[in-house]
């Protein structure tokens, strides 16, 4: 059975499957579940054995498997294909984020860059394989998993599976893997990761009539805002230098506190994101991060740091490279320019290079239309990325 890209990628636009993002909500557009449905029926009208995984509540991972000539029981090489479910909200969106359009070439729709056309690529190559079983192919193995968008749990839940012995469909750990993100046809072989933490001030409520009475806990963050701007400029810039992702960077994303306007307010609170290099450790970054606002923020500030809700290590291009070369070149065949590039967003990808997997992140779109209010994808580099996957995959054994 043939597919076509361009149709299963409207299908999968209609089909929400928003991340949360740690959000109280509720309603039929959020979490990944009915796409996890909508996939696990097409693989079975394509014949292709799949593996569901639960990694939370109506958040489940599906594996698909095409084999190879020669399958991996007998030395034949696992080559892993790794797309998300969710797609970021919808909120401020000029679009209807779940009615796919075709216009000037590009199909509008929430997820269609990020990342749901990689995955509908992903999937037309499963089904091509699977129909035109070309010889001297590889086992290859389509990863479907939720939670990218804010977590990565989806991810490491599925590396810590395959690389326990937890999954039939991939009883070991690949030879080999692309990851599905916008790179506009380029491979992105190395990236940065992130530390996320919350750091609060607190104080003392009063009216603010008499705010003598109390103690101000925005006057405090504000102070340690300001040493959090001195250090993002003068001091994690220069800690270091990657020659594809430039420099660490840090930023303040989210900040909180009060109750009312007339309340002086006894807690604020922001949210921190210290991006880290390849090759450097996200317990690290925050640990210097810490030590550096005890030095400088002025002595009083009654400042307290969480431990970090998110650690995640950068894709270092140091043992990706044969893949790397080999994807470069099926690209460049098509006359496309192919290059080996760094980005500064993270991925799913380092999960799965750390259980010794060599990984690269490969998809079409631009990263400058992910998560945008008309968010789109160019319809032919959907059908380009589909082409040259199909290549690369066939040829890997």
């Amino acid at each position: 059975m043939s597919l076509d890209v361009v149709e299963t990628l409207s299908d999968l636009v209609r089909i929400p499957s928003v991340n949360p993002m740690g959000r109280t909500v509720s309603g039929d557009i959020y979490y990944e579940h009915r796409v996890t449905d909508y996939l696990e029926k097409l693989f079975k009208r394509l014949k292709i054995p799949t593996e569901r995984h639960t990694v939370a509540p109506q958040r489940e991972n599906l594996i698909a498997r095409v084999d190879g000539s020669k399958t991996p029981d007998k030395g034949g090489q696992i080559l892993m294909l790794e797309a998300h479910q969710d797609t970021v909200p919808v909120e401020g969106m000029t679009i209807d984020p779940f009615n796919p359009q075709i216009k000037n070439g590009k199909l509008y729709g929430r997820g269609a860059c990020d990342i749901k056309g990689g995955l509908a690529a992903m999937i037309a190559v499963m089904a091509r394989l699977a129909k035109e079983k070309p010889r001297g192919r590889p086992t290859v193995v389509l990863a479907c998993t939720v939670n990218e968008e804010h977590g990565f749990t989806g991810a490491t839940d599925w590396a810590r599976t395959y690389a326990g012995d937890g999954s039939k469909l991939c009883p070991r750990v690949p030879d080999g893997c692309i990851v599905a993100e916008p790179t506009q046809l380029n491979v992105v072989v190395a990236h940065k990761g992130a530390v996320r933490w919350r750091c609060h001030t607190r104080g003392i409520a009063t009216h603010s009539s008499q705010p003598h009475l109390g103690d101000n806990a925005i006057f405090h963050m504000a102070r340690v805002l300001q040493v959090l701007q001195s250090y993002a400029n003068e001091v994690v810039t220069h800690l270091q230098t990657h020659p594809l992702c430039g420099h660490p960077t840090l930023s303040v994303g989210l900040i909180s506190g009060g109750i009312s306007v007339n309340t002086v307010p006894d807690r604020c609170t922001i949210e921190i994101d210290r991006r880290v290099l390849p090759g450097e450790d996200p317990d690290q970054a925050y640990r210097h991060a810490l030590d550096y606002l005890s030095t400088v923020v002025p002595v009083g500030t009654p400042v307290m740091h969480d431990p970090p809700f998110l650690k995640t290590h950068g894709l270092s291009d140091e043992r990706n490279q044969e893949i790397a070369a080999r994807l470069a070149e099926a690209i460049r065949v098509r006359g496309l320019p192919g290059e080996l590039i760094g980005v500064p967003f993270g991925t799913n990808a380092p999960h799965y290079a750390r259980t010794g997997c060599p990984t690269v992140v490969f998809g079409p779109g631009s990263i400058d239309q992910a998560h945008t209010a008309d968010e789109w994808l160019e319809v032919e580099q959907l059908q380009a990325a589909a082409e040259i996957l199909y290549e690369f995959a066939r040829k890997y054994e």
